[in-house]
C-alpha cells in the first residue's frame, strides 16, 4: 500500500545528519547530509523520499532477482530501493544497492526496458565500479540515503557499532556529490548486463530502446537532460556496439514472461494513480477503460479527490473479479482508513494479511488500524502483527512507533521505552534514543534480548555524542552523584 506516514513513503520526518563510511582497503570518508521526507503524496521539499509499498517492491524483485542469480550474486544481499522522483534515473551506490527512480518506472514503455536497466546496474556492481565525487548536484542525498539505510540495517541486525559508524561517524558537513561513471565503466557494465540477460534467457532489446531514448538527450542542454544521461554517458558508438550483440542473440525476439508484463502494468497503474494529479490519472485511464489497470489507477485518483464512493466502487469491482488478491484488499483498507472508516479498514486489512501473510508492510498497516480503533481489545492482535513485521523489517521506524503506542496503551512501561529507543535511533534522534534506552535498561528484565539491545543502543549513542553533549552529560552525572551522596549522609547545614 502506498501511504503517507505509514509504509510507502519515507521513514519519518526530516532529519539532517552527517555520515562517514570507512573502507577497509581505501580509507575514504564520504561525508553526507540526510534529508528524508514524510509528506503527503511524497511532495519534495528539497530532499529525497523513499517509496515503500509491498506490491511494488515485490514486482521489482521479481524482475531483478533472475539477473542477480545469473550474476552469481546473493540475491538477499542485493538491495533495491524506489525513490520518489519524476526523473528518468537509476544508480548503484555503496556496493550492492540499486536505487530506481519512480520516473523511470512510469516512463518505461515495457518491463524489458526496466529489466535491461537493472541488468546494466548489476554490471556496475559485479564490476566493482566506484562512484566518484563531483560538484553541481542539488545535494548529497544519493549517498546519504545509502548511509541511513545501511546503518539502520546494521543496527537492526545487532551490529550496533558498525551501524552507528555508518550513520553517525562523521562530524563534518557534507559536500555536494553525485555518481558519474566513465565511458569505460559504462561499456563494461553494458557487456556484463547483456551477458546476464542472455544467461537468464531474456532479450536485450529493452536496454537498447532505453539507450536510444537517452541518446537523444545528448542533444539537449544539461538543464533539460534526464539525470541518467548525465551520469551514464551515452554515445552513438556505444549504442551501435550493443545493438550488434543484442540482434545476434538467440533471445533477441524473446518476449518477457506474461506474468512479468502483467505485474509491470499493475505497477505502473498504481504508481501513476498514487503520484500523479487526479486529472492526469483520469486522462490516462478514462472511465471507458474498464481494464484492471485503469480501475486500479482511478481508485487512487478518486481517493485523492475525496470521492470515496467512486474509489470503493472501483476496488469492489476488482475484488469481485479477484477476491483473493491481497493487494487489492490492502488498497481498499488504505482508502477506508484515510477516510476515517477505521473498523471497515480493519476488515479489509485482515483480508489482505490473509492472502499476503508474508508481507511485513501490510501487517504494519493492519496494526495501525487496530490501534487507531482506540479499543484495547485490539492491542494484542496489533502487537502480534508488529512483532512479525519487525522480525523481518527491523528498520521500519513507523512500526516501532506503532509498537510504542500499543505498549503504552497496555501500560507496559519497559517495552514502551524500548520501542521508542529503537524508533529514535532509526530517525536519528540520538538524545531521545539514549534517554529511552536508559529507561528501558532500568525497567526491562535483565539479559533478555530487548535488554541487551537497549544496552547496545545506549553504548553507541553515548559514544557518538558530540564532545559538548558528552561533557554536559558527564557534568549532569556528577551532579546526580553528589545529590545521592547528600541524600545518603544527610544535609551539610
Amino acid at each position: 500500500m502506498i501511504i503517507k506516514s505509514r509504509q510507502l513513503l519515507v521513514r519519518d520526518t526530516v532529519y539532517n545528519m552527517i555520515f562517514r563510511m570507512f573502507c577497509q582497503i581505501i580509507c575514504i570518508a564520504m561525508i553526507l547530509t540526510l534529508s528524508l521526507l514524510n509528506d503527503s503524496y511524497a511532495k519534495k521539499r528539497g530532499g529525497v523520499s523513499i517509496l515503500r509499498d509491498a506490491e511494488i517492491e515485490r514486482i521489482i524483485r521479481r524482475m531483478a532477482e533472475p539477473i542477480f542469480e545469473v550474476a552469481d550474486l546473493d540475491k538477499k544481499s542485493v538491495n533495491t530501493y524506489l525513490i520518489n522522483d519524476d526523473s528518468l534515473n537509476a544508480f548503484v551506490a555503496g556496493g550492492q544497492n540499486i536505487f530506481i527512480h519512480s520516473g523511470l518506472l512510469i516512463q518505461a514503455k515495457t518491463a524489458n526496458q526496466v529489466i535491461g536497466v537493472i541488468a546494466h546496474e548489476t554490471g556496475h556492481i559485479t564490476g566493482g565500479h566506484l562512484s566518484r565525487f563531483s560538484d553541481g548536484v542539488r545535494s548529497a542525498t544519493v549517498m546519504t540515503l545509502l548511509g541511513a539505510i545501511l546503518g539502520a540495517a546494521a543496527i537492526a541486525a545487532g551490529s550496533g557499532d558498525a551501524g552507528m559508524a555508518l550513520i553517525l561517524g562523521g562530524q563534518q558537513i557534507g559536500t555536494r556529490t553525485f555518481l558519474k561513471y566513465s565511458r569505460t565503466q559504462e561499456s563494461a557494465a553494458d557487456q556484463a548486463g547483456l551477458t546476464f540477460l542472455e544467461r537468464s534467457g531474456q532479450s536485450g532489446i529493452g536496454l537498447i530502446d532505453f539507450l536510444d531514448y537517452l541518446g537523444d538527450q545528448e542533444l539537449m542542454t544539461a538543464r533539460y537532460r534526464d539525470p541518467y544521461a548525465g551520469t551514464h554517458p551515452v554515445s552513438s558508438q556505444r549504442i551501435s556496439k550493443l545493438r550488434q550483440r543484442v540482434e545476434s542473440s538467440i533471445y533477441f525476439n524473446t518476449p518477457s514472461a506474461p506474468e512479468i508484463i502483467e505485474d509491470f502494468k499493475r505497477l505502473q497503474a498504481k504508481l501513476y494513480g498514487y503520484l500523479k494529479p487526479p486529472y492526469a490519472t483520469l486522462n490516462k485511464y478514462p472511465q471507458k477503460d474498464q481494464s484492471l489497470y485503469a480501475k486500479y489507477a482511478r481508485a487512487f485518483a478518486y481517493n485523492k479527490q475525496h470521492e470515496l464512493d467512486k474509489a470503493i466502487k472501483e476496488l469492489n469491482d476488482l475484488l469481485h473479479l479477484y477476491p483473493n488478491d491481497g493487494f487489492f484488499w490492502e488498497t481498499k483498507g488504505q482508502v477506508l482508513f484515510e477516510n476515517g472508516d477505521i473498523l471497515d479498514s480493519i476488515t479489509s486489512y485482515r483480508n489482505a494479511v490473509k492472502y499476503q501473510s508474508d508481507e511485513p508492510l501490510i501487517r504494519v498497516s493492519l496494526a495501525q488500524s487496530l490501534i487507531a480503533a482506540e479499543d484495547n481489545q485490539y492491542l494484542d492482535e496489533a502487537l502480534t502483527h508488529l512483532k512479525y513485521a519487525l522480525s523481518r523489517d527491523p528498520g521500519n521506524s513507523f512500526a516501532w512507533h506503532q509498537a510504542s503506542v500499543a505498549y503504552h496503551r497496555k501500560d507496559n512501561e519497559a517495552m514502551t521505552y524500548y520501542s521508542t529507543a529503537e524508533r529514535f535511533l532509526l530517525v536519528g534522534n540520538l538524545r531521545g534514543a539514549m534517554i529511552n534506552a536508559k529507561h528501558a535498561l532500568d525497567t526491562l528484565p535483565k539479559d533478555t534480548p530487548q535488554w541487551i539491545r537497549a544496552q547496545d543502543i545506549l553504548v553507541v549513542t553515548e559514544s557518538n555524542m558530540s564532545d559538548k553533549a558528552r561533557k554536559k552529560q558527564e557534568k549532569q552525572k556528577k551532579k546526580d552523584k553528589n545529590k545521592k551522596v547528600v541524600k545518603a549522609h544527610g544535609s551539610f547545614n
